[in-house]
């Protein structure tokens, strides 16, 4: 059901498009995260800062969309998104001496210090690539096709690098205590 409501506002995205061509799925987008943020606060009592701000950057890039008349605008959108994504993880550690993602995660995943960093690394990476590609989409082709990659291009590269991370975060994880001793980031007697 969590994925669904992640994915409700590119679903309706992208069937809007089909249907009635940009404008009318930038605006339909706009309602559905509102609507996406409405439902979790009222469900959970809260919304994380993630969503917050993919809240504020649909509502501005999508606004621009609007006002100007210009889909430059919306096809931005994913990569001020990504980068936003993989430059707050960029930062974390360098400014803050924190791994959000361990912040984040960490009552989930048992992983040694080093799967932290590698994973934190590596969703930059990703981000920042995933931003880079959105571009080369959105300006190589036409806008059909970038609305076909945003859902299932951009889908299935999340998912392809989501399980190539979780085999080789595989030898960061903890099973239990004994895993401390075999921690690779501290030197062996």
């Amino acid at each position: 059901m969590k994925l669904l409501l992640d994915f409700f506002p590119i679903i309706l995205f992208f069937v809007a498009f089909k249907v009635a061509g940009i404008y009318v799925a930038t605006a339909v987008a706009i309602v559905a995260t509102i609507a996406q943020i409405a439902w979790i606060r009222w469900r959970t009592g809260k919304v994380e800062p993630l969503q917050w701000i993919s809240l504020a950057v649909i509502v501005v890039f999508g606004g621009a969309t609007l006002l100007a008349h210009s889909e430059t605008f919306i096809k931005w959108k994913p990569t001020v998104l990504y980068w936003l994504m993989g430059g707050a993880l960029i930062a974390g550690p360098l400014f803050f001496g924190r791994n959000f993602l361990k912040s984040l995660l960490g009552s989930q995943v048992t992983l040694h210090e080093a799967g932290w960093r590698a994973m934190n690394w590596s969703w930059s990476a990703f981000f920042v690539v995933m931003g880079v590609i959105n571009l080369w989409v959105a300006y190589t082709f036409d806008t059909d096709t970038w609305v076909n990659f945003k859902l299932f291009g951009g889908i299935g590269l999340m998912l392809v690098f989501v399980l190539a991370q979780g085999l080789y975060l595989a030898r960061y994880m903890k099973s239990d205590e004994a895993d401390e001793a075999a921690d690779p980031t501290k030197p062996q007697p």
